[in-house]
């Protein structure tokens, strides 16, 4: 089975998904609330693939997963974030504003940066990107359903509402059934590489994290902010990164999205005792 075609669905129900949950005043926080705004964008877009590339060198990793590493931390926020936002209580409308502008600002920066990347360690694994198929792929895959989800949301609010409560809910389901189906088609690299790959993953979660959190102390932002700023720079979007990895246009190599895979289940389970902790402990 070409995982491609699952993925593709999911990728575009959850940017149609974060369209419908969009408002036009939700970009308005950009200019009445700026800093926060601004110090998630720069742990998300700036702060998180340095972070990445760093956890990369320290635990070795092959030049595949090096490159699937980072296309994690290239990745925008993800769409389930406002959900861990709301759980964590803080705040949704600062979440929401920083998946949209993520998802728009690495339509064009991720792949300068991933251009860069392979140019550093794609010539050992022969790999190379093609940036033009990958610019494409993006704006037709995420700025077309992100704008027919937004243009639904404005002209018709009441529909996008139900629509959006029945996405909302797919969209775990969707993730997991997408990570069973890598698992069987590759169990033997992912239990052989699960070790050290694993461990990787976490690190960078509870690294990005832990740097969502010092940012916003350092920047004095509040604690509903910090909360956000948490969740924001940890929680990426798994599902592009795993069509892009597994794309015939553009690396059409499964091994690439292993990463994200094992990211996509540890940041959930990370993310969820995050939650849970902040619901006992005022973190």
């Amino acid at each position: 089975m070409n995982t491609i075609f699952i993925v593709l669905p999911i990728l575009t129900l959850l940017m149609f998904d974060l369209g419908l949950a969009l408002k036009p005043h939700d970009f308005a926080l950009i200019v009445s609330r700026p800093k926060p705004v601004v110090i998630g964008l720069v742990g998300q877009i700036v702060l998180l693939p340095l972070i990445a590339w760093g956890v990369g060198h320290l635990f070795h990793l092959s030049p595949l997963f090096m490159i699937g590493i980072m296309l994690v931390a290239c990745s925008p926020g993800g769409s389930s974030s406002n959900v861990f936002s709301m759980l964590a209580k803080g705040d949704v409308a600062l979440s929401v504003t920083l998946t949209a502008c993520s998802s728009i600002i690495t339509l064009f920066s991720l792949p300068l940066v991933m251009a860069w990347v392979t140019q550093q360690v794609g010539e050992a694994a022969q790999i190379e990107l093609p940036v033009g198929n990958l610019l494409v792929q993006n704006l037709v895959l995420m700025a077309v359903p992100i704008g027919i989800g937004l243009c639904v949301s404005v002209y018709k609010p009441r529909v996008a509402s139900k629509i959006h409560s029945v996405l909302r809910r797919l969209a775990m389901p969707a993730l997991m059934l997408l990570a069973t189906v890598f698992f069987i088609q590759h169990r033997d690299t992912i239990v052989a590489e699960f070790g050290a790959l694993g461990l990787a993953m976490t690190v960078l979660i509870l690294v990005a994290t832990s740097s969502g959190a010092l940012l916003a102390w350092l920047t004095r932002l509040t604690a509903q902010e910090r909360r956000t700023l948490v969740i924001e720079v940890g929680m990426q979007n798994a599902a592009q990164a795993i069509t892009i990895a597994c794309s015939p246009l553009i690396f059409g190599n499964e091994v690439i999205a292993i990463p994200a895979i094992v990211y996509a289940l540890m940041m959930n389970v990370i993310l969820l005792l995050y939650v849970g902790g902040v619901k006992w402990i005022k973190i």
